[in-house]
């Protein structure tokens, strides 16, 4: 009598690779899986909507299954990634609604970590964002746009770091990620307005570099509230009017 065996489950592929090369040195921990996950994000590397398929993370990553499933569960938790029974894991969409409560909440955040930064900032941490901005204006000089992005929170996140206040910073850190994904959707769709809001934004982080540098414990405060309050205004919630069609060209006119 001959048993014939099911024929194993076919699945799919997923639309996109995430961007993570294997550890060659050892295997990876949980936290080096998820800041290699964060960083994809930040360097817009990893768009929203992208799938996220466990098959493929456990092999860029070089552990298995069961390895990945926290690292996805933790980000989902923080609302970077979407976990759908039946259809896996994915890059989170935010909606305008979460996209307005993220930036309300780094206005009540990062006023204070600024204030706690000049509070117990060293010199070398304010020679830090300094760098930091010359490097993000660098970027955008080159045309490199994702960096740029990625260092101009790179600039947040350092004040936070230094700030000292192991909360907050950990809250920030994941408000930075739903930035990340926030500006990928919500970002103006022209070339020419999105490198004119970066250049603001560098601007900006000068001015408040200055405040800081003076130790002026109000005006830093209020030039980060303004400089989140333009960048949340930059974002496009209503994609533009699509163009009326050429029907002469559609229909083979002259």
């Amino acid at each position: 009598m001959t048993t014939t065996l099911p024929k194993p489950r076919r699945t799919r592929a997923a639309v996109t690779e995430p961007p993570v090369q294997p550890d060659t040195t050892g295997q990876l921990s949980d936290n080096d899986m998820y800041d290699r996950m964060v960083s994809a994000i930040l360097d817009h590397r990893l768009p929203p909507g992208t799938k996220l398929v466990e098959d493929k993370l456990a092999a860029a990553f070089g552990v298995s299954r069961t390895r990945v499933r926290p690292v996805l569960v933790r980000l989902a938790n923080e609302q970077v990634v979407t976990l759908t029974p039946n259809r896996g894991a994915s890059i989170a969409q935010p909606t305008p609604q979460e996209a307005l409560e993220v930036f309300e909440a780094r206005r009540l955040l990062e006023p204070r970590l600024v204030e706690l930064f000049i509070a117990n900032a060293t010199d070398g941490d304010i020679a830090a964002l300094r760098t930091c901005i010359d490097d993000e204006e660098a970027a955008r000089a080159s045309g490199d746009m994702r960096r740029a992005i990625r260092l101009s929170g790179d600039f947040h996140l350092h004040i936070a770091q230094a700030a000292g206040h192991q909360t907050l910073g950990r809250i920030l850190r994941e408000l930075v990620s739903r930035t990340s994904l926030i500006l990928m959707t919500y970002s103006p769709s022209h070339a020419q307005t999105r490198e004119e809001a970066t250049a603001c934004g560098c601007r900006e982080h000068r001015a408040l570099i200055d405040a800081i540098r003076l130790r002026d414990a109000r005006e830093a405060p209020r030039l980060m509230l303004a400089h989140l309050a333009r960048i949340e205004s930059q974002l496009e919630f209503t994609p533009p009017a699509a163009e009326a069609p050429d029907l002469a060209q559609l229909l083979g006119g002259a």
